[in-house]
Protein backbone atom coordinates (compact mmCIF):
# COMPACT_ATOMS: atom_id res chain seq x y z
CA UNK A 1 0.00 0.00 0.00
CA UNK A 2 0.97 3.62 -0.42
CA UNK A 3 1.45 5.75 2.66
CA UNK A 4 -1.96 7.40 2.34
CA UNK A 5 -3.63 4.01 1.88
CA UNK A 6 -1.81 2.77 5.00
CA UNK A 7 -2.96 5.83 6.94
CA UNK A 8 -6.58 5.38 5.92
CA UNK A 9 -6.49 1.63 6.57
CA UNK A 10 -4.98 2.01 10.05
CA UNK A 11 -7.51 4.73 10.90
CA UNK A 12 -10.35 2.41 9.90
CA UNK A 13 -9.01 -0.72 11.60
CA UNK A 14 -8.26 1.07 14.87
CA UNK A 15 -11.23 3.46 14.65
CA UNK A 16 -8.72 6.20 15.39
CA UNK A 17 -7.56 9.66 14.40
CA UNK A 18 -4.73 9.55 16.93
CA UNK A 19 -1.07 9.86 15.98
CA UNK A 20 1.21 9.00 18.90
CA UNK A 21 4.31 11.18 18.94
CA UNK A 22 7.56 9.62 20.10
CA UNK A 23 9.66 12.46 21.55
CA UNK A 24 11.75 10.75 24.24
CA UNK A 25 13.55 13.08 26.64
CA UNK A 26 16.08 11.09 28.72
CA UNK A 27 15.56 13.39 31.71
CA UNK A 28 11.88 12.41 31.81
CA UNK A 29 12.23 8.64 31.49
CA UNK A 30 10.61 6.62 34.29
CA UNK A 31 11.67 3.85 36.68
CA UNK A 32 15.13 5.05 37.53
CA UNK A 33 15.96 5.38 33.83
CA UNK A 34 16.00 9.19 34.03
CA UNK A 35 19.01 10.61 32.26
CA UNK A 36 19.97 7.31 30.62
CA UNK A 37 19.76 7.82 26.84
CA UNK A 38 20.54 4.12 26.39
CA UNK A 39 16.98 3.40 27.57
CA UNK A 40 15.24 5.39 24.81
CA UNK A 41 14.49 2.29 22.73
CA UNK A 42 13.14 0.35 25.70
CA UNK A 43 10.95 3.28 26.76
CA UNK A 44 9.54 3.90 23.28
CA UNK A 45 8.96 0.19 22.73
CA UNK A 46 6.80 0.15 25.87
CA UNK A 47 4.76 3.08 24.53
CA UNK A 48 4.30 1.41 21.13
CA UNK A 49 3.24 -1.89 22.71
CA UNK A 50 0.72 -0.09 24.90
CA UNK A 51 -0.83 1.94 22.07
CA UNK A 52 -0.37 -0.36 19.06
CA UNK A 53 -4.10 -0.97 18.65
CA UNK A 54 -5.10 2.61 19.49
CA UNK A 55 -2.87 4.70 17.21
CA UNK A 56 -3.42 5.21 13.50
CA UNK A 57 0.20 6.36 13.12
CA UNK A 58 3.40 6.88 15.09
CA UNK A 59 5.56 9.99 14.74
CA UNK A 60 9.14 9.77 16.06
CA UNK A 61 10.84 13.16 16.24
CA UNK A 62 14.36 12.65 14.94
CA UNK A 63 15.97 15.37 17.09
CA UNK A 64 15.14 13.52 20.31
CA UNK A 65 17.15 10.57 19.04
CA UNK A 66 19.99 12.32 17.22
CA UNK A 67 20.73 14.69 20.10
CA UNK A 68 21.54 11.70 22.29
CA UNK A 69 23.39 9.63 19.67
CA UNK A 70 20.39 7.29 19.55
CA UNK A 71 19.97 7.03 15.79
CA UNK A 72 20.58 3.27 15.92
CA UNK A 73 17.83 3.03 18.53
CA UNK A 74 15.51 4.89 16.16
CA UNK A 75 16.27 2.44 13.35
CA UNK A 76 15.48 -0.47 15.65
CA UNK A 77 12.36 1.26 16.96
CA UNK A 78 10.89 1.52 13.47
CA UNK A 79 11.59 -2.18 12.94
CA UNK A 80 9.80 -2.95 16.19
CA UNK A 81 6.81 -0.83 15.20
CA UNK A 82 6.48 -3.02 12.10
CA UNK A 83 6.20 -6.08 14.34
CA UNK A 84 4.21 -4.65 17.24
CA UNK A 85 1.82 -2.50 15.18
CA UNK A 86 1.68 -4.05 11.71
CA UNK A 87 0.21 -1.76 9.08
CA UNK A 88 0.45 1.36 11.25
CA UNK A 89 2.48 3.96 9.33
CA UNK A 90 5.54 5.73 10.71
CA UNK A 91 5.89 9.47 10.07
CA UNK A 92 9.46 10.68 10.59
CA UNK A 93 9.23 14.20 11.98
CA UNK A 94 12.41 15.69 10.54
CA UNK A 95 11.24 18.98 8.95
CA UNK A 96 13.96 18.77 6.32
CA UNK A 97 14.26 21.53 3.73
CA UNK A 98 17.12 21.57 1.23
CA UNK A 99 17.66 21.24 -2.50
CA UNK A 100 19.43 19.04 -5.02
CA UNK A 101 21.79 16.31 -3.94
CA UNK A 102 21.36 17.21 -0.27
CA UNK A 103 17.59 16.68 -0.45
CA UNK A 104 18.23 13.35 -2.15
CA UNK A 105 20.40 12.29 0.78
CA UNK A 106 17.79 13.37 3.30
CA UNK A 107 15.24 11.27 1.38
CA UNK A 108 17.57 8.26 1.61
CA UNK A 109 17.93 8.91 5.34
CA UNK A 110 14.18 9.04 5.94
CA UNK A 111 13.01 6.23 3.70
CA UNK A 112 15.96 3.87 3.37
CA UNK A 113 17.93 4.26 6.58
CA UNK A 114 15.02 4.71 8.98
CA UNK A 115 12.36 3.01 6.87
CA UNK A 116 9.72 5.67 7.51
CA UNK A 117 6.49 5.76 5.51
CA UNK A 118 6.35 9.56 5.45
CA UNK A 119 8.43 12.57 6.46
CA UNK A 120 7.77 16.17 7.45
CA UNK A 121 9.35 18.84 5.24
CA UNK A 122 9.78 22.60 5.14
CA UNK A 123 8.65 23.91 1.73
CA UNK A 124 10.42 27.26 2.10
CA UNK A 125 13.01 26.49 -0.61
CA UNK A 126 10.38 25.54 -3.17
CA UNK A 127 9.35 22.46 -5.11
CA UNK A 128 12.87 21.29 -5.92
CA UNK A 129 13.37 20.77 -2.17
CA UNK A 130 10.32 18.48 -2.12
CA UNK A 131 10.65 16.58 -5.40
CA UNK A 132 13.41 14.11 -4.35
CA UNK A 133 11.10 12.63 -1.70
CA UNK A 134 8.34 12.11 -4.27
CA UNK A 135 10.59 9.76 -6.24
CA UNK A 136 9.65 7.19 -3.61
CA UNK A 137 6.22 6.50 -5.04
CA UNK A 138 4.75 4.67 -2.05
CA UNK A 139 5.94 7.24 0.51
CA UNK A 140 4.35 10.44 1.79
CA UNK A 141 5.52 13.95 2.68
CA UNK A 142 3.83 16.46 4.98
CA UNK A 143 4.68 20.08 4.21
CA UNK A 144 4.75 22.63 7.01
CA UNK A 145 1.79 24.91 6.36
CA UNK A 146 0.25 26.58 9.44
CA UNK A 147 2.25 25.50 12.44
CA UNK A 148 1.16 25.58 16.09
CA UNK A 149 3.96 27.81 17.43
CA UNK A 150 3.28 31.53 17.99
CA UNK A 151 6.27 32.49 15.83
CA UNK A 152 4.60 30.90 12.83
CA UNK A 153 2.86 34.23 12.27
CA UNK A 154 6.21 35.81 11.40
CA UNK A 155 6.08 34.25 7.93
CA UNK A 156 3.00 32.07 7.53
CA UNK A 157 0.52 34.90 8.15
CA UNK A 158 2.17 37.33 5.71
CA UNK A 159 0.34 38.28 2.52
CA UNK A 160 1.86 37.60 -0.89
CA UNK A 161 1.62 40.64 -3.14
CA UNK A 162 2.51 38.85 -6.37
CA UNK A 163 -0.18 36.17 -6.31
CA UNK A 164 -3.82 36.67 -7.33
CA UNK A 165 -5.97 37.55 -4.36
CA UNK A 166 -2.99 38.24 -2.09
CA UNK A 167 -3.29 35.03 -0.09
CA UNK A 168 -1.47 34.47 3.14
CA UNK A 169 1.69 32.42 2.76
CA UNK A 170 0.20 29.35 4.45
CA UNK A 171 -2.80 29.53 2.09
CA UNK A 172 -0.45 29.56 -0.90
CA UNK A 173 1.37 26.49 0.45
CA UNK A 174 -1.97 24.69 0.82
CA UNK A 175 -2.92 25.49 -2.77
CA UNK A 176 0.41 24.29 -4.12
CA UNK A 177 0.20 21.05 -2.16
CA UNK A 178 -3.34 20.34 -3.29
CA UNK A 179 -2.51 21.29 -6.86
CA UNK A 180 0.67 21.41 -8.98
CA UNK A 181 3.12 20.05 -6.41
CA UNK A 182 1.06 16.94 -5.66
CA UNK A 183 2.09 15.11 -8.81
CA UNK A 184 1.69 11.59 -7.46
CA UNK A 185 -0.88 12.16 -4.73
CA UNK A 186 1.76 11.87 -1.98
CA UNK A 187 1.53 15.20 -0.18
CA UNK A 188 -0.09 16.22 3.07
CA UNK A 189 0.06 19.34 5.23
CA UNK A 190 1.08 20.12 8.81
CA UNK A 191 -1.41 22.42 10.55
CA UNK A 192 -1.41 23.19 14.27
CA UNK A 193 -4.29 22.33 16.59
CA UNK A 194 -3.89 25.70 18.31
CA UNK A 195 -5.38 27.44 15.24
CA UNK A 196 -8.71 25.72 14.44
CA UNK A 197 -9.91 28.56 12.20
CA UNK A 198 -6.79 28.18 10.07
CA UNK A 199 -7.26 24.39 9.98
CA UNK A 200 -10.70 25.00 8.51
CA UNK A 201 -9.23 27.39 5.95
CA UNK A 202 -6.53 24.90 4.97
CA UNK A 203 -9.15 22.19 4.63
CA UNK A 204 -11.19 24.41 2.31
CA UNK A 205 -8.13 24.96 0.11
CA UNK A 206 -6.91 21.35 0.28
CA UNK A 207 -10.08 19.28 0.69
CA UNK A 208 -8.56 15.85 0.11
CA UNK A 209 -5.03 16.07 1.50
CA UNK A 210 -4.14 14.29 4.74
CA UNK A 211 -3.49 16.74 7.56
CA UNK A 212 -0.97 16.10 10.32
CA UNK A 213 -2.16 18.12 13.29
CA UNK A 214 0.18 18.53 16.28
CA UNK A 215 -0.66 20.55 19.35
CA UNK A 216 -3.32 18.47 21.10
CA UNK A 217 -2.49 17.56 24.69
CA UNK A 218 0.41 19.31 26.39
CA UNK A 219 0.35 22.19 23.87
CA UNK A 220 -3.27 22.95 24.69
CA UNK A 221 -4.99 22.44 21.34
CA UNK A 222 -8.74 21.75 21.52
CA UNK A 223 -9.39 18.20 20.31
CA UNK A 224 -13.04 18.73 19.40
CA UNK A 225 -12.42 22.00 17.54
CA UNK A 226 -9.51 20.39 15.71
CA UNK A 227 -11.56 17.47 14.40
CA UNK A 228 -14.54 19.61 13.47
CA UNK A 229 -12.31 21.97 11.51
CA UNK A 230 -10.15 19.39 9.74
CA UNK A 231 -11.79 16.00 9.40
CA UNK A 232 -13.72 15.16 6.26
CA UNK A 233 -14.78 11.70 5.00
CA UNK A 234 -12.43 12.09 2.03
CA UNK A 235 -9.79 14.14 3.86
CA UNK A 236 -7.98 12.13 6.55
CA UNK A 237 -6.37 13.72 9.61
CA UNK A 238 -3.73 12.46 12.02
CA UNK A 239 -4.03 14.33 15.32
CA UNK A 240 -0.76 14.08 17.20
CA UNK A 241 -0.28 13.88 20.94
CA UNK A 242 3.21 13.32 22.32
CA UNK A 243 4.06 14.43 25.85
CA UNK A 244 0.58 13.92 27.31
CA UNK A 245 0.82 10.23 26.36
CA UNK A 246 4.54 9.61 26.84
CA UNK A 247 4.67 11.12 30.31
CA UNK A 248 1.23 10.26 31.62
CA UNK A 249 3.10 8.62 34.51
CA UNK A 250 6.68 8.75 35.71
CA UNK A 251 6.41 5.44 37.52
CA UNK A 252 6.56 1.76 36.68
CA UNK A 253 3.06 2.03 35.22
CA UNK A 254 4.17 4.47 32.49
CA UNK A 255 3.04 2.20 29.66
CA UNK A 256 -0.35 1.48 31.24
CA UNK A 257 -0.82 5.20 31.88
CA UNK A 258 0.14 5.97 28.29
CA UNK A 259 -2.49 3.53 27.07
CA UNK A 260 -5.17 5.10 29.26
CA UNK A 261 -4.33 8.56 27.96
CA UNK A 262 -4.24 7.34 24.36
CA UNK A 263 -7.65 5.69 24.78
CA UNK A 264 -9.02 8.86 26.36
CA UNK A 265 -7.69 11.03 23.53
CA UNK A 266 -8.97 8.66 20.84
CA UNK A 267 -12.42 8.75 22.44
CA UNK A 268 -12.41 12.56 22.48
CA UNK A 269 -11.43 12.70 18.82
CA UNK A 270 -14.01 10.12 17.81
CA UNK A 271 -16.75 11.90 19.73
CA UNK A 272 -15.93 15.12 17.89
CA UNK A 273 -16.02 13.29 14.57
CA UNK A 274 -19.40 11.73 15.39
CA UNK A 275 -20.81 15.06 16.54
Amino acid sequence: MTFIEMLQDAARRHDSLLCVGLDPEPSRLPRGWAGDAGRILEFCTGIVEATADVAMSFKPQIAYFAAHRAEAQLEELVRRIRTLAPGVPVILDAKRGDIGATAQQYAVEAFERYGADAVTLSPFMGFDSVEPYLRYGDKGAFLLCRTSNPGGDDLQAQRLASVDGQPLLYEHVARLAQGPWNRNGQLGLVVGATYPAEIERVRALAPTLPLLIPGVGAQGGDAAATVQAGWRPDGPIAVNSSRAILYASSGDDYADAARREALRTRALLNAARAG
